[in-house]
């Protein structure tokens, strides 16, 4: 057997997720398919809920395993997110899709997959997180007598992040999740904020967090509206 269900995620030999990815496309277009027959009958507020229930769900659902995912792949999500916010919108095709989603304050999918292991790293810092995940969150503040005081990662919350040699170690939660929290500005790492302080600063505007997320995943400038923002 090549692939495995787990946890409703499609896992295959070589951890590609590109079964998994094929059955949340499939899914997620049966799903607009049907909504297309009573969005008519629709307000624009109801249209959109049923979208975030029967679409949004799919992408979002365990979407940190999506992360280091192939471009090629990782374009067939977005393809689902686009077909929905025309959907809603009611725009064609042939219109540029950036406006559609500032306009419902939409992140676009690869932001979303990186939301998941920024805010899962921050509870482990905060105790709110399995031992066994907490375990790969260690501060350079916890290492002090191996590092000298003069060094960057000293007195500003950085974490460690093990050496790889290969891109699929890269993915790991050991390796993708600290090198995450590390690229964030010093503020947002503050090990003290509340889960839903650092959400809220994980999507604000005045730290430059979309301008961080479109530079992390090698994307242009997405600028939307924070207090919005469809997580």
């Amino acid at each position: 057997m090549s692939t495995v269900r787990d946890l409703g995620v499609l896992i295959d030999s070589r951890l590609t997720m590109a079964d998994h990815v094929t059955a949340i496309c499939r899914s997620a277009y049966y799903q607009l398919r049907q909504l297309r027959c009573v969005m008519r009958s629709l307000t624009s507020e109801a249209a959109t809920t049923l979208v975030h229930s029967f679409v949004s769900t799919r992408l979002d659902y365990c979407n940190s395993v999506l992360y280091g995912i192939a471009d090629n792949k990782l374009q067939r999500l977005r393809s689902i997110q686009n077909a929905a916010a025309r959907l809603v919108t009611g725009r064609r095709r042939t219109e540029h899709i950036t406006p559609v989603l500032q306009s419902l304050h939409w992140l676009p999918v690869k932001q979303r997959i990186i939301y998941k292991p920024a805010t899962l790293v921050h509870k482990c810092l905060t105790g709110r997180a399995p031992a066994y995940l907490a375990e790969y969150c260690r501060q350079a503040a916890d290492h002090a007598g191996t590092r000298r005081p003069g060094m960057r990662s000293a007195g500003t919350s950085m974490i460690d992040v093990p050496r790889t040699r290969t891109a699929l170690c890269d993915r790991s939660f050991a390796v993708a999740g600290p090198r995450i929290r590390n690229s964030l500005p010093v503020g947002i790492r503050d090990p003290t904020l509340s889960p839903g302080t650092f959400a809220t600063l994980l999507i604000s505007a005045e730290n430059n967090l979309l301008v961080w997320l479109m530079a992390i995943c090698g994307a242009g400038v997405f600028e939307l509206a924070p207090e919005k923002c469809t997580i």
